[in-house]
Formats: C-alpha cells, sequence, structure tokens
C-alpha cells in the first residue's frame, strides 16, 4: 500500500471532507481515505497497481479541490460610485439576488436633537447608590 498526502485548499468544509472521501473511494485501488477541512488536506493509503496518483490529483483538480481557493478582494470603491461591476466588488446577500440591488443597513434620524434611538434595556447609567 501506498500513502499519498495532498493539500486541498478549497476543502474548507465538512461536507467537503464527506464529498472528497467519496470521490476518492469510488476509484479502484483506494483503500482508505483521511481528510481533513481543518488542515485542508487528505491521506490517501492505496495499491499502486490499481491506480495511480496521477489518477487520484486529477480526480480532486476535476472537483475544484486542488488549487488555490479565488477570493474576491473588495475594492474600497462604494458600490453606488463605480462605473461598472468589474471596478467594485461587494459581498451580496440573498436580498440582492432578489432585489439586484445592494441592502444598507444605515438610516437617516430626522431629528439632531437626540443621538440614539430609545432601545429597551438603554438607559442612562445610574449608580448603585441612587
Amino acid at each position: 500500500m501506498t500513502v499519498l498526502t495532498i493539500d486541498l485548499p478549497a476543502m474548507y468544509g465538512d461536507h467537503h471532507v464527506v464529498e472528497v472521501r467519496r470521490i476518492l473511494l469510488d476509484l479502484d485501488g483506494v483503500e482508505e481515505v483521511y481528510a481533513s477541512s481543518g488542515f485542508r488536506a487528505a491521506e490517501v493509503t492505496y495499491n499502486s497497481k490499481k491506480v495511480t496518483k496521477k489518477d487520484i490529483t486529477a480526480r480532486l483538480d476535476e472537483s475544484g479541490y486542488i488549487g488555490e481557493l479565488p477570493i474576491q478582494q473588495e475594492t474600497g470603491i462604494p458600490v453606488n460610485e463605480g462605473n461598472s461591476a468589474q471596478e467594485t466588488f461587494y459581498r451580496h446577500t440573498e436580498a440582492y439576488e432578489q432585489t439586484n440591488r445592494v441592502v444598507s443597513f444605515s438610516q437617516q434620524v430626522a431629528s439632531e436633537s437626540r443621538s440614539l434611538w430609545p432601545c429597551p434595556g438603554m438607559a442612562p447609567i445610574i449608580s448603585m447608590d441612587e
């Protein structure tokens, strides 16, 4: 038996561990798979007469687990000031998918006399002596 350890940067969750195990154990000759989303790696024990290292890595590569995990970076350009979608990036929520607009969590306060809205449990701090 041959043991192969493979770095899998795109395996970041337990559901990926289950899928990687399924993919590899379907290969004839793979005996055992230990996969860890914490270490983002898999240790594969296989029979080198039935399956090759190239077969194993090819199967994982076509499934998207080998290679760097692409993460978009926010540009710092506000979405409402960008000229096109290529210039700006903003993490969208499900609300964006439904409305195709950015959902803001800010609000306009009409009154300048009061800085905070009254919130339950929020009151001026009173000392224990009072």
